[in-house]
């Protein structure tokens, strides 16, 4: 079992999901169990790295036999707390907040939509993908009254803090920000902040990279064959 004392990194955490995404795919196809060195050949990750992170949550293998492909899965949705429902909110209407209330809408159970709010008079009182627009003047209310667990802030940079102010204010748990600016929340309160420009920046850096590394290895290899024709010669 955990040491409810260790600090477990992100890096960790963030991978996680991914092996989870891999589980879900082998439960499918109906496969029993894996060993670490499968399970490495699969995702791309060491055998080791992969036993380590596993092992910050305790023993879930078996020497000799390996990980129960569905044992495996369910600790995992129970270490990431998928085994549970969680009531969202989105704040803002807009072009992002549209594109995240389909993507909301489009996850599996555990993680229920149930209001957007929007300061535009002209969206109050209307419908986005069957869910209700309301006033953002009544986000804390309404998040209080309903125990709403996330919120989710798809509005300006410039109005992304005052959002996360009333969001804690109101109690919710966790907020996932898709501004364009970090925000503050106390520590009682879990955050992401998801900054889709930084993802592209490093696209383009390991872009550049890999074609900086292709440039190198096409040059080296010109230079092998110049050398081998002189010694030809």
């Amino acid at each position: 079992m955990r040491n409810k004392n260790t600090k477990i990194s992100n890096a960790v955490i963030r991978r996680l999901p991914r092996y989870r995404r891999y589980l879900i795919e082998l439960d499918k196809k109906k496969v029993d169990k894996i060993s670490s060195k499968e399970f490495s050949e699969l995702i791309g990750y060491t055998a080791s790295q992969i036993r380590q992170d596993l092992n910050n949550f305790g023993g879930f293998g078996q020497q000799g036999y390996g990980y129960s492909v569905k044992g495996l899965l369910n600790e995992i949705n129970r270490i990431l707390g998928l085994d549970k429902e969680y009531k969202m909110v989105i704040a803002g209407a807009g072009n992002l907040g549209q594109a995240i209330t389909k993507y909301a809408l489009s996850l599996p159970h555990g993680f229920k939509l149930t209001k957007i709010f929007e300061i535009d008079p002209g969206l109050i009182g209307k419908q986005m993908e069957d869910i209700e627009i309301l006033d953002y003047e009544t986000i804390v209310d309404y998040v209080e009254e309903n125990d709403i667990d996330i919120g989710v802030i798809c509005v300006n940079p410039e109005n992304a803090q005052d959002v996360a102010d009333r969001l804690c204010f109101a109690g919710v748990k966790g907020i996932w920000n898709f501004s364009t600016v970090d925000i503050e929340v106390p520590a009682s309160v879990a955050l992401e902040n998801v900054q889709l420009s930084d993802n592209l920046h490093s696209l383009a850096y390991h872009m550049n990279d890999l074609g900086h590394t292709q440039a190198a290895a096409r040059e080296a290899k010109a230079k092998e064959e110049v050398m081998a024709s002189r010694k030809a010669d």
